[in-house]
């Protein structure tokens, strides 16, 4: 049971929640006929609209959700564990919740995860992202368990918070989820080297599910989905097109990891001088 096969599920989701569900559905069955027993997607799976209100307009609650009742179906049939990277969840009038959903095979809702870090910045592709005018943050980590080991929630801009990720390793995560709509500009210049240090730091393999390519609402994403090992190596990777990625990990790797570089059970408080 030490060995996981793992596929990233690598989607260019647009404005119709229909649509996007039969994308990534499709994908997950062809990783379920690959062999892979945990199968992870990017954040915004089903519904990706940056323009203003355009995307508060179908969000809905959860239990209404019908991109959520979808993968439950799907992973039950499949006999999947499945990561739902993101799913805008209507949590107040004006808001969204841009949360992850760790799925059993059984169907059931093992875990959920509310993106804590607002992506608020000008990246200097000429464009301003002000997540915050929509999503609502969450406030706590989470981590939940599959047959192979930990896993540790996060979704895209949480990669920039090495903290967060120091937590997860710490709470006993093994494999960290980094579900993403990385721009194409940050995405060329930070991508591979973030997700590479946080595996470095956590001794943890990184499973890093991406949205790639230019998407219906005008904003273009990154792309190249990753599979990162807990010594920083890239077990698999994509290009920017939709489609998959897979890896078999085997999850004695992060002990072996851990016992060489022990450096985040070592870690001291330090006191800040004036």
């Amino acid at each position: 049971m030490s060995v996981l096969r793992v596929a990233c599920v690598q989607l260019r989701s647009g404005t119709d929640v229909a649509e996007n569900i039969e994308a990534a559905s499709l994908l997950i069955r062809q990783a379920a006929q690959d062999g892979a027993s945990f199968v992870a997607t990017p954040e915004m799976t089903s519904l990706m609209d940056m323009r203003k209100g355009r995307l508060l307009a179908q969000a809905v609650a959860e239990a209404d959700d019908l991109a959520l009742a979808a993968f439950r179906a799907l992973a039950s049939e499949l006999k999947l564990w499945l990561l739902i990277g993101s799913l805008p969840i209507r949590v107040a009038d004006d808001r969204c919740a841009n949360r992850s959903f760790f799925l059993g095979p059984d169907g059931e809702v093992r875990a959920r995860y509310d993106k804590i870090h607002m992506f608020d910045v000008e990246v200097g592709d000429g464009q301003t992202y002000r997540e915050s005018a929509t999503f609502a943050p969450g406030d706590r980590l989470v981590v939940a368990d599959l047959p192979w080991g930990r896993i540790g929630l996060s979704v895209c801009y949480d990669l920039r918070f090495p903290t967060l990720y120091r937590r997860l390793a710490q709470a006993g995560a093994s494999l960290i989820l980094v579900p993403a709509a990385f721009t194409q500009t940050t995405g060329e210049a930070h991508w591979h080297v973030l997700l590479r240090a946080r595996a470095v730091e956590t001794g943890a393999f990184v499973m890093a599910p991406a949205q790639g390519g230019r998407h219906a609402d005008g904003r273009e994403t990154y792309g190249h989905s990753l599979v990162v090992g807990p010594w920083g190596d890239v077990r698999a990777e994509a290009g920017t097109e939709p489609g998959l990625i897979l890896a078999d990990l085997d999850m004695a790797d992060v002990q072996k990891a851990r016992s060489r570089i022990p450096a985040w059970q070592l870690e001291r408080p330090m006191a800040v001088s004036p």
